[in-house]
Formats: C-alpha cells, sequence, structure tokens
C-alpha cells in the first residue's frame, strides 16, 4: 500500500491507519506525514520534500 500524504510504498506491519467518520482509510508512513496532514493541514503538492 502506498502512504496517502507522500505516495512512499509501506512496508507491511509498518505504519499508521487513520479511519475518517465516513469510514475512509487514510495511511501514513511516518508520523511526518501524519503531522503534516492532520494537525497541520499541508497540502502534499506545495511540501518541496515529497515528489
Amino acid at each position: 500500500m502506498k502512504c496517502s500524504y507522500c505516495n512512499k510504498e509501506i512496508e507491511q506491519g509498518t505504519g499508521t491507519i487513520f479511519v475518517k467518520k465516513d469510514g475512509k482509510l487514510i495511511h501514513f508512513c511516518s508520523k511526518k506525514c501524519e503531522k503534516g496532514m492532520m494537525k497541520l493541514k499541508r497540502k502534499p503538492r506545495k511540501v518541496k520534500w515529497i515528489k
């Protein structure tokens, strides 16, 4: 599976999953991606370290 924020491949058994109220799953490879999307509400296309 891929990270919902940076589109990086996530190894099986690692990463975190966030479940929204509507049932959608959001996968994160690291806390950096999770914080950028959920807490800081950054758009991936505007962040320089994301390809």
